[in-house]
């Protein structure tokens, strides 16, 4: 308890002094003489929000203190007042331009406000806001065709939830069904939401209350850059078998995995591991389950879905986030056959299935196509990843670069050989890249990752900018 104290009465002073000293950073540093580094400028971007006229950062934090629950964090020392949005931008109460790389985690991936989508969504509420699906509506029968039509394999049958806690719930619970089994295996370092649960299946302490949870067992997480066997995909799902042959009965319900980790720190899965553990699986009875809340529709660039970069097709597939660009909206896609577990009683989301959260995920999967917003991905996000290595090169602290496409991991260290987490020095860079106008996530079970997961219409200018900036700040440490 005295250490943790001591941490933080030191993180404490540190970010002080941080805040102290860097509110005139850009000032000072551009008159320092022999400073031959530019300060990294923010591409030009035709649009100007409305004024702002509402209450300011600070009385809105003093609601939130008041009125909202004390579990609600945010970002930064001095948090942003997010009034505005267009495509990859954000703006605060003062009309400032951020550049957005964190998309709202993964979720806003066609762009903030895309004129297309918000039309979708004014069209639709005009029309109709909500009923239910005991009646007949066109948009959600006419998206879930164009959802189905995504998907390989006979997955094809689906149903709309409200978030991707939901859908994992569902799809968890489908699976112990149909199989008549109880046990789920799922990774170490994994996240699949916070309910009852999907919280057993989530395996960082940080994420997980002390309530019972039962019923899952949490296998060897394949990750090339701290895992036991570096990038031995086969060697990590042997794990698998052991858990089956000594943990359960021989029987599994199922086997539950993201493509890449996104608050796990964008850890990709070791190579070969997902085609042995799906054959495991499949061996001990169970049904496969790919979540791809963060890396579905498009984000990772070679593909629209996370797993088919691993040549899988899996049994129950569970979306959210870029499924409505911001909109709550989720889903479970599976086969016929799986599906009819649901009729052994009744099953009914109110709000799954909402004409407007529908019409507005029809509407992103045309703006995805129309737009090339997957090859978008693939190219910018490639260029991205070839700086940030390069970064790597420049800069001691940079322990790995990681990830595919638009879903990139930057992990932080104080020394390479022992991996050792560079916490607060990550929310130092984290801090003085909003200062200057650059807004990415941080994740990993340390806290030490960078999480850019920006909307898919990013720019190789945006890359630029968003690596000058980072470069900048590394050097001034």
């Amino acid at each position: 308890m005295q250490g943790s104290g001591i941490r933080r009465a030191f993180l404490a002073k540190y970010l002080l002094h941080q805040r102290r000293t860097f509110s005139q950073l850009a000032e000072k540093l551009s008159s320092v003489p022999g400073n031959d580094a530019p300060i990294p400028k923010i591409p030009p971007f035709d649009y100007s929000p409305p004024p702002y006229t509402g209450p300011s950062a600070a009385e809105i934090m003093q609601k939130r203190k008041e009125y909202l629950s004390p579990s609600m964090f945010c970002f930064y020392d001095k948090p942003i007042n997010v009034v505005d949005g267009k495509m990859q931008y954000l703006f605060d109460e003062n009309g400032r331009r951020y550049l957005d790389a964190f998309g709202g985690i993964a979720t806003v991936c066609c762009g903030h406000c895309h004129p297309d989508v918000v039309k979708a969504i004014v069209d639709q509420t005009n029309r109709l806001q909500h009923s239910t699906i005991l009646y007949l509506n066109p948009a959600i029968a006419d998206f879930a065709e164009a959802l189905a039509s995504k998907l390989p394999g006979d997955l094809k049958v689906v149903f709309f939830t409200n978030s991707g806690t939901e859908a994992n719930e569902l799809a968890m619970m489908m699976a112990r069904q149909y199989t008549g089994c109880q046990d789920i295996v799922s990774l170490r370092n994994a996240y699949h939401g916070n309910a009852a649960g999907t919280m057993g299946a989530t395996a960082q302490s940080n994420w997980k209350f002390n309530i019972v949870q039962s019923g899952v067992h949490h296998a060897l997480n394949p990750d090339p850059y701290r895992g036991v066997f570096g990038s031995d995909g086969k060697m990590y799902a042997k794990d698998v078998q052991d858990l089956i042959n000594f943990g359960t009965s021989g029987h599994v319900a199922g086997f539950m995995s993201e493509a890449i980790q996104g608050v796990g720190g964008i850890i990709e899965l070791a190579p070969g591991y997902l085609p042995a553990v799906y054959s495991t699986i499949k061996k001990a009875g169970g049904l496969c389950i790919a979540d791809e809340v963060q890396a579905g529709f498009a984000r990772t660039g070679s593909h629209f879905w996370g797993f088919e970069s691993h040549g899988v097709v899996p049994d129950i597939v569970t979306m959210a986030k870029g499924i409505g660009n911001g909109i709550p909206l989720g889903a479970v896609v599976t086969t016929p056959e799986i599906a009819q577990v649901l009729t052994r009683r009744s099953y009914f989301n109110t709000f799954g299935g909402n004409p407007v959260c529908t019409a507005a995920g029809h509407a992103v999967l045309r703006v995805i196509e129309r737009e090339n917003l997957q090859e978008n991905a693939h190219v910018v996000g490639s260029y991205l990843k070839e700086r940030l290595t390069d970064l790597k090169d420049k800069h001691e602290i940079i322990g790995d670069v990681r990830g595919r496409g638009l879903m990139l991991g930057i992990e932080l260290v104080t020394d390479r050989q022992l991996k050792t987490p560079a916490k607060i020095e990550t929310l130092h860079v984290m801090d003085q890249m909003k200062e200057m106008g650059v807004l990415i996530g941080k994740g990993g079970f340390y806290g030490n990752v960078f999480r850019i997961t920006p909307p898919l219409c990013f720019t190789k200018e945006d890359a630029d900018f968003l690596v000058d900036a980072m470069d900048y700040t590394m050097a001034k440490m």
